[in-house]
């Protein structure tokens, strides 16, 4: 009797086997080939969907508008954003309208036209589900700070206006530079060395007079729409000496050391550039590098030679030179501090409102606010 019920058995575990084979081999015939479509199309719609959200997580939008004396322009700034390093710059928006805001001075109510054109510029290339965390801010310069004080709080309240009641982006504080970039600027220092005042005009015929300036010397200089006379003074004095102590007298105390400043890298621009192009320093096109002494060492060269009847064509370049190497070293730049000079940075135009957004942008990320 053992051995059918063990034939049996045989028979049972091949029949299932048997089975289980067509089965499988059936299930396999109907089953898609591996090339297909399908599961390849729902794996890439996966990724499309992650990749969407990482960039979504990934980018962080600010907005400056720069309300310059000439016109008001409108930078939109795209900063990739990655754990654990600086925002980096993918890409600008940009535009410009005149007037400048200070035109309105006397009818603010006519300056919220070229805002809401600028605004609509913003909210076109910031996607909409991003407006609320975008920071925007308004950084007033030379045309604005220039006008009475009232004038210029009114005027700020009405540009206010219209970026808040779309209640579209964070709005930060509106502001007039007053607290920075007032007197320290390059046009403002020649003025100011040269002995005149901000948006007051020379009375009559009389004439700025000024050590920085070669001693046969005298020309006309127009500054923040004001047109003066200017002359060097007379021939025997030491000009880059005493040029000095003018240019240190007019910067004493207006500026704190910053810290660190010995260990770190830094870019400088604008006239940074342009007189270092002016001596030789560095390729206008490609710029370069330069040392802080570079300035000190052309800032006597150049006003030694004027003082000899030298340069004609840049008579303001002694100037410029003693005041960017006497403001370098207030900052705390020691002589052998290197500075790279450029005029872009990745393909990107430099400016201050770059600079500025950015620095909103990575104390957001930091600290929750700009």
């Amino acid at each position: 009797m053992r051995f059918p019920k063990l034939a049996f058995i045989f028979m049972f575990v091949g029949c299932l086997v048997v089975y289980l084979t067509y089965v499988k081999r059936h299930y396999d015939d109907s089953k898609p080939p591996v090339s297909d479509q399908l599961p390849q199309h729902r794996m890439d719609t996966h990724k499309q969907s992650t990749s969407a959200q990482v960039v979504r997580e990934n980018f962080q939008y600010g907005i400056m508008l720069d309300a310059g004396s000439t016109g008001t322009r409108i930078h939109i700034f795209k900063f990739q954003i990655e754990p654990n390093e600086a925002p980096k710059l993918a890409h600008e928006t940009f535009r410009a309208i005149k007037p400048g805001m200070s035109a309105y001075a006397d009818d603010p109510e006519k300056s919220k036209e070229g805002l809401l054109e600028l605004l609509k510029v913003a909210k076109d290339t910031v996607p909409e589900r991003l407006w609320s965390s975008s920071p925007l801010m308004l950084r007033a310069t030379a045309g604005l700070r220039l006008l009475p004080g009232e004038k210029a709080t009114i005027l700020l309240d009405k540009v206010r206006e219209p970026l808040v009641a779309k209640q579209t982006f964070t709005i930060y504080p509106l502001t007039v530079t007053y607290e920075y970039y007032l007197g320290l600027g390059l046009m403002s220092t020649r003025l100011a060395v040269l002995g005149g005042f901000e948006g007051q005009p020379l009375a009559g015929p009389q004439e700025l007079v000024s050590p920085c300036l070669a001693p046969d010397y005298s020309g006309q200089w127009e500054h923040a729409e004001v047109l003066y006379t200017v002359k060097g003074q007379k021939a025997g004095e030491p000009i880059y000496e005493t040029c000095l102590t003018k240019v240190e007298k007019m910067i004493y105390k207006r500026v704190r050391k910053i810290e660190g400043v010995k260990d770190m890298d830094f870019y400088a621009f604008s006239y940074y550039y342009d007189r270092a192009v002016d001596l030789g320093l560095i390729d206008e096109s490609t710029g370069g590098t330069v040392r802080v002494s570079d300035y000190i060492e052309g800032a006597k060269k150049v006003c030694n030679n004027m003082s000899a009847g030298g340069i004609k064509e840049s008579p303001f370049l002694c100037l410029d030179l003693t005041y960017i190497s006497v403001l370098l070293q207030e900052l705390d730049f020691p002589p052998d501090k290197e500075l790279k000079l450029a005029r872009q940075i990745n393909n990107v135009e430099t400016s201050w409102a770059l600079g500025a957004t950015f620095y909103c942008i990575e104390s957001l990320h930091k600290h929750g606010t700009c």
